[in-house]
């Protein structure tokens, strides 16, 4: 019989009427009791997923002729035979049962995660509350004897009269802790007062002539002498108004060789430094800030990235308020005094030639972090003015929001508006010949 089946194995095999795929699973063949090998059949796509057919057993015609009636039987025997894929149906279910098990075991495991996370908080809190009340009632058992002791008398002495003088406990910490206090207080103020002198000065300053501080409260702002005789010897500078007029008077109708702001109620006329824009480009933003801290030293700085005067978006300057003593630079204290400006107060900006007005709108503090004061907005052209506040300190900053008018009508000008320029008549006869 072995040697029956070893022949079968060797000469013959099955070939499917439709189509069998060679990808077929042979470790799933079977055996009938003649030795025959029964394949499992493929699912065909064209038909249902549990297809039926028949097997057709093709002999090979070098096998031995005593043995072709024998071949013949069992041609007959399995030719119509219909084999049903119970092997690919029971996949499928297994495939659906491992997917359903491993789902469920998922969800188990997370559900089982999720229960121990919460036993462990439910825990926590229950040991938390537990001490809380511990802690309770530890304060209130403790409270008589923490009074006697507060309550105990003791005897000091005083250095002035050598007399023993009778304080409590609680009362010496308490005379303790002001002197503490107030010795802390006394040195922190002289070290922050000593270090911020110069701003601190020019504040007062302001003050200390009642005059001038109701003239600059009404709008005609005062000016400095030594600026006021300078700009009287320059013959190109527009010298109308009176002799005692403010810095308005004075300004040139032909803009200086360099940038600069001035604003009248502050008594500041100072140069507007640009940094360069290759660290910003190139988002260096180190190399930035030390950009920005060199160009400080020199006067008020434009923001680079920033809207020029004239242009739609935020015009942004900033300077300092007040910075170290020992530090380089004479524009330390520039901005100690923009809180005094209020709402409706202008100021001038000279930039590239022209001149351009600004009137104050809005007033703020916010955040070392916000930067949203730095916001470009497309259809107005406002600037803004930044310093840090507390003077002294950096824990705000103070922002100063302005809208340009036109330095004739005073209104509000529009992107891409030109301002108004008032032409002189011009006198023939005066022309030389």
């Amino acid at each position: 019989m072995s040697s029956t089946i070893y022949h079968l194995l060797k000469t013959r095999f099955l070939r499917y009427n439709t189509m069998i795929s060679w990808n077929s699973h042979p470790h799933e063949a079977e055996y009938d009791e003649d030795g025959n090998i029964i394949l499992p059949p493929e699912n065909n796509a064209q038909e249902s997923s549990v297809f039926r057919g028949s097997w057709t057993v093709i002999e090979d015609d070098t096998a031995p002729l005593g043995n072709l009636e024998a071949k013949h039987e069992r041609t007959s025997r399995h030719q119509h035979v219909e084999a049903v894929p119970h092997q690919r149906v029971w996949q499928t279910d297994e495939s659906k049962t491992i997917t359903r098990e491993a789902r469920s075991s998922i969800f188990t495991i997370a559900k089982n995660i999720f229960q121990e996370g919460a036993n462990q908080y439910s825990w926590s809190a229950r040991a938390a509350l537990a001490q809380l009340k511990n802690a309770c009632k530890a304060v209130v058992a403790s409270r008589v004897p923490l009074w006697h002791f507060l309550s105990q008398p003791v005897w000091v002495v005083n250095k002035k009269s050598n007399k023993m003088k009778e304080y409590s406990r609680l009362s010496l910490f308490a005379l303790d802790t002001v002197r503490f206090g107030g010795t802390f207080a006394v040195i922190f103020a002289l070290l922050f007062i000593s270090l911020n002198y110069q701003s601190f000065w020019k504040i007062t300053q302001s003050h200390l002539n009642p005059i001038k501080k109701v003239q600059l409260s009404l709008g005609s702002g005062g000016v400095d002498d030594n600026l006021k005789q300078k700009l009287l010897k320059s013959p190109a500078l527009a010298v109308a108004g009176s002799s005692q007029g403010d810095l308005l008077s004075f300004l040139p109708t032909v803009g200086p060789p360099d940038n600069r702001i001035i604003i009248p109620k502050l008594n500041l006329n100072v140069p507007l430094i640009t940094p360069s824009y290759k660290s910003l480009l190139n988002e260096e933003w180190g190399r930035l800030e030390e950009d920005i801290q060199d160009a400080l030293k020199l006067g008020v700085v434009h923001y680079p990235g920033t809207a020029r005067p004239g242009q739609a978006g935020n015009f942004f300057v900033t300077g300092h308020s007040s910075y170290y003593p020992w530090a380089d630079g004479n524009y330390k204290t520039v901005f100690a005094r923009l809180h005094e400006l209020d709402i409706g107060d202008e100021y001038w900006v000279y930039y590239g030639g022209d001149k351009h007005r600004y009137v104050v709108q809005h007033k703020k503090e916010v955040k070392p972090t916000n930067v949203n004061v730095l916001d470009q907005p497309i259809g107005q052209r406002v600037a803004t003015l930044m310093t840090c506040t507390p003077v002294g300190t950096t824990l705000r900053r103070l922002i100063v929001t302005s809208v340009e008018v036109d330095p004739i009508t005073g209104a509000p000008m529009e992107v891409g508006q030109n301002e108004t320029r008032p032409t002189e008549k011009l006198k023939v006869e005066a022309l030389p010949i």
